[in-house]
This record gives structure tokens, C-alpha cells and sequence, in this order.
């Protein structure tokens, strides 16, 4: 049995980036029930790559038939392309392994699944002076994304540092900048002890990347989804952005994981903005990832029960039932 609806969280302050500004996360709730016995999934689907709650939802409801018929996540595999729908089938399927087997969800795909991990956390775009604020009441983070892609960002940069001279800091530019203006933007980073930036220029508009020095190492996003757009990053990016809901699920990401690091890419674990939920199944590629990006439930005014406790930016999975066990 199959059961999906979608659902709504608001989000704690604002989330800015340079797309724009969201006051709610609308995620996708899924649920496969085999012999009595639940496993659940969460996906955001996200307008940047053409989806949309509602859409989503009907190609996840369609694949009723399907599983009634038998389908299993081997199967989902190449019955959906990557994107929100399958990642939200793809976890449910893995809970539901999980459980019907009476294993932890590690242990089905052969992982050490380590019970806390650091994770970053999420400075929204604003002026220089707000971010400089924000970051300051977070300086006890082991970690700073800072949201940047607008005019302005050499001065938020200056002002963010100078506000927490010790933080560890990493950039998420949501391919806001603009070639010409790289080289400039990179120094700035590199001033201030950037250790990484997020999908600088737009997807499919990122070839000159191949053709400037690298001060700062460049992380692929938005350029790439799945193991198919792999093959195309060395010598333009030097690490991926690993999101389930880009890959279609967790399947698919523990192949990109490995993939990325036969290419000598280090990797990176994100999220989108979503619920512990979302952030569980992810946890399992930690051990693959040099920086990990799992502050999706911070950024809500409230996650579900059963989620996952976060202690000075330390993600504790110790406590929590909503997946994988």
C-alpha cells in the first residue's frame, strides 16, 4: 500500500538565497506498507529543476499500481529518472527493507553509520551587517554556509569574517555570480580562509571554470544531479554536492559517493530545506563526506517528533525512530 501527501513547515526567521526568499518548507511525506510494517520517506521537490509539490505527488501516487504489482527499490531504479519523486519512494523503500529484515538501515547497504556528525549551518543573504550578526550568534558552530550570489558579497565577506574571526566558513553561491567577476570574488574568499564554494556560475554555464586557478576549491551543485552528469566535473570543479533529492534517493547517491571519489572529488552532503525526515537517510553517506550540510530542521520553527537532536552543531542520530530503524 502507498500513501503520500504533501505537508507544510514554516520556517524559523526568513531563508534567503539568491533565488529568493521562502517563509515555509512544502515537503512530500511518503509511506510504502508491506505485511503491516511502514517505511517512510520525505522529498522537497524543488522549482529550480521543474518540479512542483502537486506534480510530484501524482508521479509518486501513480507508482501505486506498480508496487501493488510488486515493484521493489531495484525496480524504481529505472521506472523513474532522478528528482524529488523517487528519492521519496527510494527512502521509504529503505525503511521498509530495514524493517521487515529487523537490521539497521546501515547495515543493508554495508555502512558504517556513525551516530553523530558536525554539520553546517546556514547563514541566509542579507546585508552585510545582518549576516555579520547572524553569524556572530552562531560562532559556536563548527561550521558557516554562508548564502551569497548578489551584489555586494566582497563587503558581506569582510564584514562575516570580521564578526567571527575563528569560524570555519563555506560558500554557497546558488550560481548567482558572474564569470567576469570570479577571479575578484575568489580572492575575497580566499582572504578570509573560505574553505569552499558551492556552484559559483549557472549549470551549463560553468565551462570557464575549467580555465581560471582554483584559490579557493569549487564545489558542483546545481551542474550536476546524478552519476550521469559526473564524468563531465574534474577540471572544472574539485568536489559535488551530494543531495538525495537530486540523485532520486539514496540508492543512487551511494553510487555518486563512490563514483566522486574514484574521481578524486571530494564530496559534499546537502539538503534541501526539509525535516529530519530528509536528513536521516542522508546521514548514511557521512562517512564519504569531507564537509556535511544536514541543518535542514534548524531552519524550521519546528521538525517532527522522533527527529533528529542537534547540540552546537553536532547532529545526534542516537534518539531518533522517524527512519532507518
Amino acid at each position: 500500500m502507498l500513501r503520500a501527501q504533501i505537508e507544510s513547515f514554516p520556517v524559523a526567521g526568513h531563508f534567503t538565497i539568491a533565488r529568493g526568499s521562502r517563509t515555509e518548507a512544502r515537503v512530500i511525506r511518503v509511506e510504502i506498507e508491506r505485511d503491516g510494517v511502514i517505511g517512510s520517506g520525505e522529498c522537497v521537490p524543488y522549482a529550480r529543476y521543474g518540479e512542483t509539490p502537486e506534480a510530484t505527488l501524482q508521479t509518486i501516487l501513480d507508482q501505486g499500481p506498480a508496487l501493488a504489482a510488486g515493484l521493489d527499490r531495484t525496480g524504481l531504479q529505472a521506472t523513474l529518472p532522478p528528482g524529488a519523486a523517487r528519492n521519496g519512494l527510494d527512502c521509504a523503500f529503505w525503511a521498509l527493507e530495514a524493517r521487515l529484515a529487523g537490521r539497521d538501515v546501515a547495515a543493508l547497504a554495508g555502512l558504517d553509520w556513525p551516530r553523530t556528525m558536525p554539520t553546517a549551518f546556514t547563514i541566509s543573504l542579507d546585508t552585510p551587517d545582518a549576516m555579520a550578526a547572524a553569524a556572530a550568534r552562531a560562532a559556536h558552530m563548527p561550521l558557516l554556509k554562508l548564502k551569497l550570489g548578489a551584489a555586494g558579497d566582497v563587503e558581506r565577506l569582510a564584514a562575516i569574517r570580521a564578526a567571527v574571526p575563528q569560524a570555519r566558513l563555506v560558500i554557497d553561491a546558488n550560481e548567482g555570480w558572474q564569470v567576469d567577476e570570479l577571479p575578484q570574488l575568489l580572492r575575497a574568499c580566499a582572504e578570509v580562509g573560505v574553505e569552499l564554494v558551492e556552484q559559483p556560475l549557472p549549470a551549463g554555464e560553468d565551462e570557464p571554470l575549467a580555465r581560471i586557478e582554483h584559490v579557493v576549491p569549487i564545489c558542483a551543485d546545481e551542474s550536476v544531479h546524478a552519476r550521469a552528469g559526473l564524468e563531465a566535473l574534474p577540471g572544472r570543479y574539485d568536489a559535488v554536492n551530494i543531495k538525495l533529492d537530486k540523485t532520486g534517493g539514496l540508492t543512487e547517491a551511494l553510487e555518486v559517493a563512490v563514483r566522486a571519489r574514484e574521481l578524486g572529488l571530494s564530496v559534499m552532503v546537502g539538503c534541501m530545506l526539509s525535516t529530519s525526515l530528509s536528513m536521516l537517510p542522508a546521514t548514511l553517506l557521512a562517512g564519504f563526506a569531507r564537509w556535511i550540510d544536514l541543518d535542514g530542521p534548524l531552519l524550521l520553527a519546528g521538525d517532527r517528533p522522533g527527529g533528529l537532536a542537534y547540540h552546537d552543531g553536532l547532529l545526534d542520530r542516537s534518539a531518533a525512530t522517524l527512519w532507518g530503524l
